[in-house]
């Protein structure tokens, strides 16, 4: 875990010390591609979780008089997990170990633990598939539509000539009984895995009866992620398209449509498993954003980092609403799904709304409601004065940071985001069965 992932679990362990009652515990599970960085991560966020302990006056406040650090540090507990997003068979082994068996600690500190149920799946680990950046692009954009929309929205960032396409022979070994569908790697790592891995929590994520909460599966898309990214000639972006963006598209339509009408009957197997039989209450997607942050996941050098450092700030200060710039403050939206009681999300439909993190210019950070090509903000159709109706305050007004271009939905654009939700659905369930088969699960 890096990144933003790594900005998640500080941010989810301290607003579970600072937010819940002192009786609960918080397991926190992140997932590595080895034993060495799990190893690390857990260090990391325990030695966060100390400092919030010590220092954080929210938490402090929320113990009460007779506060010991020591009382807060025994409310959670890191483990850790190694998957490989890009490997099948990973997957389903880490979810092995998640449903059946136990997980050791890395650092020998912690015994093995069966974990009983899990409460959310956060889904944040990715790849670009960038090459770098069209310069003269960028200036064309930024002298037609200024700096806040060209750095929120931008139409200059190259992906890789060529897609890495895995080499199913060696994901699936020798003894297959038949040759799966290629998979390419960016679509593998941001969207693929986590949808396999999603099915394979079925029996941990799903509920017994309706009186418990629902298990959640907490995805993370990207601010940008319009209709023209995805083409379904291209569906896995491995020839023209570009992969990061069309991977966050189909995000996107799965997540906002996994429970209408129109698309249950195809999405609804991908919701059944044996495992889970005796556990009818299925785990409900959610979909968050990170808005616009310097991480990694983009190759720049040193020195041009630094000034796409510097132009995200001065963004930011010029009054748009996602430059969240650092992981912790991008990490809002998505542990606010993670630990908002669920009578508050299903009070305002929150499993229909794409929350992105939202900033002021001063750093402040909440949970915005973000527009989706096609879907709008809900799925609602609105008239023009909608916006004008808005009663949210400040930056998480709707009508704050829309992209140039949007349009409000139409009767038309909402139909054609269903079918196009019910074709990714269709799309993924079959790569699903025919990798099922492959590797030899049914």
């Amino acid at each position: 875990m890096s990144g933003v992932g790594v900005g998640i679990g500080q941010r989810v362990i301290d607003e579970f010390l600072g937010s819940r009652p002192l009786s609960s515990h918080l397991i926190l599970i992140p997932t590595t591609r080895s034993k060495t960085k799990s190893r690390d991560t857990v260090l990391a966020l325990r030695q966060h979780l100390h400092k919030t302990a010590h220092t954080s006056k929210t938490v402090q406040a929320h113990f009460g008089a007779n506060y010991d650090p020591q009382t807060a540090i025994a409310r959670v507990h890191v483990l850790s997990l190694e998957v490989d997003l890009c490997d099948l068979r990973s997957i389903r082994a880490a979810a092995d170990r998640l449903v059946n068996g136990k997980l050791t600690d890395p650092t020998g500190v912690i015994d093995d633990v069966k974990i009983p149920r899990l409460d959310a799946a956060l889904f944040n680990a990715g790849l670009g598939g960038w090459g770098g950046l069209d310069w003269l692009g960028f200036a064309r954009q930024f002298f037609a539509v200024g700096l806040v929309q060209s750095t929120t929205y931008p139409a200059f960032k190259m992906a890789l000539p060529k897609a890495v396409v895995l080499d199913s022979q060696k994901l699936i070994g020798d003894d297959s009984p038949s040759s799966p569908p290629k998979l390419a790697e960016v679509f593998c790592a941001n969207v693929f895995g986590h949808y396999v891995l999603a099915h394979e929590l079925l029996p941990a994520l799903s509920r017994a009866n309706a009186s418990e909460a629902p298990g959640r599966v907490v995805w993370t898309s990207s601010i940008d992620a319009g209709h023209e990214h995805l083409d379904f000639d291209d569906f896995q972006a491995s020839r023209y398209m570009p992969p990061y963006e069309s991977s966050k598209r189909i995000t996107d339509l799965i997540c906002l449509t996994a429970d209408l009408p129109s698309v249950k009957d195809v999405s609804a197997s991908f919701f059944t498993s044996p495992t889970a039989a005796d556990k009818p209450i299925r785990p409900r997607f959610y979909l968050s954003h990170p808005g616009i942050v310097c991480t990694p996941i983009f190759p720049l050098n040193w020195f041009l980092f630094f000034w796409y450092w510097v132009t995200m700030h001065l963004s930011r200060l010029c009054g748009s609403p996602w430059h969240t710039v650092d992981v912790y403050t991008a990490a809002c939206a998505t542990t606010w799904l993670a630990l908002a009681e669920q009578s508050t999300l299903d009070a305002i439909n929150a499993h229909h709304i794409k929350w992105g993190s939202g900033v002021t210019r001063l750093g402040h950070s909440a949970p915005k409601k973000s527009e989706v090509e096609g879907w709008g903000w809900e799925g609602r159709i609105e008239d023009a004065e909608a916006l004008e109706r808005d009663e949210s305050k400040g930056v998480l007004r709707n009508s704050i940071g829309r992209k140039w271009d949007a349009t409000t939905l139409t009767e038309e654009e909402k139909a054609q985001f269903e079918k196009d939700g019910r074709r990714c659905w269709t799309e993924l369930e079959r790569l699903r069965a025919a990798w099922e088969t492959a590797l030899g699960w049914e």
